[in-house]
Parts: C-alpha cells; sequence; structure tokens
C-alpha cells in the first residue's frame, strides 16, 4: 500500500464530507504524528500497539479530551482505508479506547460582574462585538466571521451563516444590541472588506480582526474590570439568563445552535431561578393543604384505619409476643 497517496486520498475524502478547514487540518496534524510514532507499516499496527500510543499521549501530559482527537482521526483513517481503500485488515481503534471526559458544568457572569465588565468597555467596536456575545449568544468564530450582509437591522437580527458544524441560524438583535451596532457601523471606516469587525490600529488596520484578536481584547476589558472572563462565559451568561427570564429551553437551543437538546439542558444545573421558582410554588401548596408541620411538639396523633402496623391491641385478638425476630 502506497501510504502517501492513501493519507492524500484521505485528506480528500473528509474534504468532500464537507469538514471544516480547521477540522482537516487537525485530523492530518494528528494522523501525522501517529504515523512517525508506530515502527510497524500502517496496516500492521495491533491493539496492543495502538494502546502504547495511548500511553504515550498520556506521559506527555495531554488532555482526555485531545487524546479522542487524536483517536477520532486514526480511527477515521482505519475506516477509510477499509471501506473506501478496500484494505484487507482490522482496525485497532476499538469502542473502548476512547477515555472518559469531565463535564464541567459551564461558567456563567453574575450580574453585578457583566455590569463591572461592560462599565470599562468604552471602544464602539468592543462593546459591539461583546453585545452580540451576550445578547445574541455568538461564539467568538461567528463574531469575527460576521458580515455586512448578514445584520438586518430593519427586523433586528443576524444570520450566522457559517455557525459551528456548518449549521446557519438566525439569532435576534436585543435593543441595546441593536444600538452597540448601530454605532460602531456608523463610526466604521468605509471597506471594501466583508467582515464587520475590522482592525482599527496599523500595521494590519481595516484587515479583519482575528479570533485571537478578540480574545486578547476580552482579556484585556477583564483585567481592567478585576474579572475572570472570556468570550464563551458571555454565551454561557446569556442561556443562563434566558433559561431564568422562563425562555423555552427549545427556544434556547435554536438561539445556540446545539443540535443536542442535551446540550442546552446542562443550563439547568447551573442557575435555574425558573426550578426555585416553580419548587416554592409548589411546596406552597401542599403547606396550604396539608397545613404547616413547624411548632409541632409530640408525636403525631395515630389512627387505628389509616396505620396498619399499629400496636394497639384490636377487639378479640391476642396480641402475640415481641420476638428479636420482628425488631429490624
Amino acid at each position: 500500500m502506497d501510504l502517501t497517496n492513501a493519507i492524500l486520498n484521505y485528506r480528500r475524502f473528509i474534504k468532500r464530507r464537507n469538514y471544516s478547514a480547521y477540522t482537516v487540518k487537525n485530523y492530518m496534524s494528528t494522523l501525522r504524528k501517529f504515523i512517525l510514532w508506530i515502527d510497524v507499516p500502517v496496516e500492521q499496527v495491533s491493539n496492543k500497539r495502538l494502546l502504547s500510543y495511548i500511553d504515550h499521549l498520556l506521559r506527555r501530559r495531554l488532555s482526555p479530551k485531545t487524546i479522542n482527537c487524536h483517536l477520532d482521526s486514526i480511527r477515521g483513517f482505519y475506516n477509510y482505508l477499509i471501506d473506501e481503500e478496500q484494505v484487507q485488515m482490522i482496525s485497532p481503534v476499538k469502542r473502548g479506547y476512547v477515555l472518559r471526559l469531565s463535564r464541567p458544568l459551564p461558567r456563567y457572569l453574575r450580574d453585578e460582574d457583566v455590569i463591572r465588565l461592560f462599565s470599562v468597555i468604552k471602544n464602539r467596536r468592543d462593546r459591539a462585538i461583546f453585545m452580540l456575545m451576550l445578547r445574541c449568544g455568538l461564539r467568538v468564530e461567528e463574531v469575527a466571521k460576521l458580515t455586512v450582509s448578514a445584520i438586518d437591522i430593519v427586523h433586528s437580527q443576524l444570520f450566522v451563516f457559517e455557525g459551528k458544524g456548518r449549521k446557519g441560524r438566525v439569532v435576534y438583535l436585543s435593543q441595546d444590541a441593536k444600538s452597540a451596532l448601530e454605532e460602531y457601523l456608523q463610526a466604521r471606516q468605509p471597506s471594501r472588506v466583508k467582515r464587520v469587525f475590522l482592525v482599527e490600529e496599523r500595521p494590519h488596520r481595516d484587515n479583519p480582526i482575528s479570533v485571537r484578536g478578540i480574545q486578547k481584547r476580552m482579556e484585556h476589558y477583564a483585567r481592567k474590570a478585576g474579572l475572570k472572563a472570556s468570550c464563551h462565559q458571555l454565551r454561557h451568561t446569556m442561556a443562563t439568563q434566558l433559561l431564568n427570564a422562563d425562555a423555552d429551553l427549545v427556544s434556547i437551543q435554536d438561539l445556540l445552535g446545539h443540535t443536542r437538546i442535551k446540550t442546552t439542558q446542562i443550563y439547568c444545573k447551573v442557575s435555574n431561578l425558573k426550578v426555585q421558582r416553580d419548587y416554592h410554588h409548589a411546596i406552597e401548596k401542599v403547606i396550604e393543604r396539608q397545613g404547616s408541620l413547624s411548632g409541632c411538639g409530640g408525636a403525631p396523633p395515630t389512627s387505628l384505619s389509616m396505620d396498619p402496623f399499629s400496636s394497639r391491641r384490636q377487639p378479640g385478638v391476642r396480641a402475640e409476643p415481641e420476638t428479636s425476630a420482628d425488631v429490624i
């Protein structure tokens, strides 16, 4: 088997499946590292050898999520060789080799922290960028790729054409986000560049701002406000605030662009004031029907008809002596 041609064909294969350029680049990088590490032909790699490679990655202190990305690219390559190239072999990557991942709860900013953060953001461009994340739930990459044609000011909405996984969606502009965006667009220098947000300082002035450029601006403002904040936390904050304002979970799923409702449900574990309100509303009805138990002294009255385990003797029935077997 010509390995070089097989890798090039695999690259064309995943590109035809509409994988993003970022994913293709990562798959090729991780696959190259694996092929350089093994000391046998690709088709002769055994399960035991692959487990040794996982141990090698663990010794390098890579995170479980990164190691799983390595396994994804390797598994995909072997599946391609078997299904498309018709190579007679068994894939060494088994399902059980995926590392278990921790499921940390999403971190969000409290209302007072949001106010502190935005109080130090005076730049029109930066204020519009972070307002779109907070009010529309846009990812940092979606903000960086936002084009002028995707903005519908009249109907207060944005079109996200290239979301995560190449999925598009429509999000809506709140009044403060709309005002921040309009102020920036009015002050923005005329440009042929389609992207909305441009670099304002030389030597890259009037070029589209990068994802890393936006993240650096957030780091700057977070330090200035004395907070630990990130771009993605603004998205988490938006989801949490909508949930606490009784927004429907399916609506939040659509706005965030989640494929599975299970991903959106994780916000229910973070700070769900709706659950808290529902609990207090329901428990008040229970207490109203049952009566409050606070301040009740002594044992509650027993009822012969209602207590099947009552020790009270029934008329005409002889009481049996209690044995040790009866005591649980």
